[in-house]
């Protein structure tokens, strides 16, 4: 996190806001997946391993958008913390897909 001197605390808000959004929205998506389902190609502990950074990256989103709200948009989040989330979120849907693609696949096979 990072305190902005930017003169566009609304531009700020407006911006980073939706973003946090999403990505809360996307790992509270992959948590369901991933607490609901054995996924066959991952072992147990790839599975639990990824749970387990899904559930820490949605602890800083959280916080990033409390403290995006506490500050009237005025604390922005650095690149740098942004990163490991969207490579994260980008995981998750490489799982998801798979999961769903061999869920298919399965169903195609059956008589």
């Amino acid at each position: 996190m990072s305190g902005s001197s930017t003169p566009e605390p609304d531009l700020l808000k407006a911006l980073l806001e939706p973003l946090l959004e999403d990505f809360q929205y996307w790992f509270e998506r992959s948590q369901t997946l991933l607490e609901s389902q054995p996924i066959s190609f991952l072992s147990n502990e790839q599975q639990a391993d990824l749970l387990a950074r899904v559930l820490q990256a949605q602890r800083e989103v959280q916080t990033a958008k409390l403290l995006l709200k506490a500050t009237g948009g005025k604390v922005g989040v650095e690149a740098a913390v942004m990163v490991p989330w969207h490579s994260l979120v980008t995981e998750c849907w490489q799982v998801s897909s798979r999961f769903r693609l061999e869920r298919i696949q399965s169903q195609d096979s059956e008589p």
